[in-house]
């Protein structure tokens, strides 16, 4: 562990999407980067937090002006569109790329392969890659975008908050993430509509209306179509008290992605002592990892998700069940103390001029 209370603070230079603290544009990156920026903050370290427009002009920009020597965590989105700029600034700076993502494997088909190497590029300038899943770990390593040894894993940790409550028929649905494609409410919706009406339930989406405002509509349509527009809520972003009174109020979070790095909602929903559906897809079946409250279905696939549902609300002992292992679990999960630990030690590396060796780590 990393310990810099004893001595002077240690500076650090975050450099973060300009948009990491606005309310309308919520993401688990986002979430992280703030988290990590007060972790260090809590651990002695002097955090300075540079925001950056994307494109690579600004990142490029904010590097060039830091001073030589300096220690500098950057945002992968940021640091997969700059790749000049850090094979430029490699030689002064001290240099950790935060991947919440394979950036590559966002791209459109057709320029996936460039965006591939500008990805290697960017994380091979670097001093050390930190990335927040052993799942995006080993996508990187499998498409030859890093060498394991150069890359530690800091799972994204969670607030320790009051359990929730459930309700006796376990009718109360939650979804958190933006609203779009590859969250998957679209699956969640076509699974709902097949449902038998006599079933009482309530779905809460919860997140950005504004990432696919044409899939969103979309959504609304078939919700309508289908006579589910009592039941299903449009909430927006929720944050704060907010979102903890949508926990509170749900008895199954339901994370139906198509593509997840880790599922930072599912982590949170368990830490509330709330039991989770969820596609078996990218770090989805990590973050529930080690908790027998997490159901894992294929994704893409409304028909496996209506089939557990149907399970859960005629089945009053599965839920149960499945509460009581919520419960159990639900402080084993890391908190953002540890996840910043573990990156001050990577940083303390860093600062002292040594290379990033995670197999000389206890490995995650």
């Amino acid at each position: 562990m990393s310990d810099t209370r004893d001595s002077a603070p240690r500076i650090v230079h975050v450099v973060v999407p300009e948009g990491v603290d606005d309310p309308l544009r919520v993401s688990g990156g986002n979430v992280y980067d703030l988290a990590l920026c007060r972790g260090l903050t809590d651990l002695g370290w002097d955090v300075r937090m540079l925001r950056s427009a994307s494109g690579g002009f600004a990142t490029t920009a904010v590097l060039s002006r830091l001073p030589d020597g300096a220690v500098v965590v950057i945002d992968g989105l940021l640091a997969v569109e700059a790749p000049d700029a850090l094979e430029r600034e490699s030689g002064r700076l001290r240099m950790v790329v935060l991947a919440h993502m394979v950036a590559a494997s966002v791209a459109p088909e057709h320029e996936r392969a460039a965006a591939a190497d500008r990805e290697r590029r960017a994380l091979d300038a670097a001093a050390g890659v930190v990335v927040t899943s052993r799942w995006t770990r080993d996508e990187l390593v499998s498409e030859g975008l890093s060498h394991p040894d150069r890359i530690v894993v800091a799972l994204p940790g969670v607030e320790r908050v009051p359990a929730t409550v459930a309700s006796p028929g376990g009718t109360r649905l939650l979804c958190v993430g933006a609203v779009a494609p590859h969250k998957g409410q679209d699956v969640l919706l076509r699974a709902l509509a097949g449902l038998d009406d006599r079933q009482n339930w309530t779905c809460t989406l919860a997140g950005s209306l504004d990432v696919d405002p044409d899939f969103v509509a979309a959504l609304m349509t078939v919700a309508e179509a289908a006579g589910l527009g009592e039941r299903i809520r449009f909430a927006g972003v929720l944050m704060g008290s907010r979102l903890a009174d949508a926990y509170a109020a749900a008895d199954l979070l339901v994370a139906p992605s198509r593509a997840e790095s880790f599922g930072m909602a599912v982590a949170e929903a368990l830490a509330h002592g709330i039991p989770v559906l969820a596609s078996r897809v990218g770090g989805l079946p990590e973050a529930v990892d080690g908790s027998g409250a997490g159901i894992l279905v294929p994704p893409d696939d409304p028909w496996a998700l209506r089939v557990v549902l149907q399970q859960w609300w005629s089945d009053a002992g599965r839920r149960s069940a499945l509460k009581a292992e919520a419960m159990r679990t639900r402080c084993s999960a890391p908190g953002w103390h540890e996840t910043a630990e573990s990156i001050a030690t990577v940083l303390s590396d860093v600062a002292s001029g040594h290379a990033v060796h995670a197999s000389s780590r206890r490995r995650a």
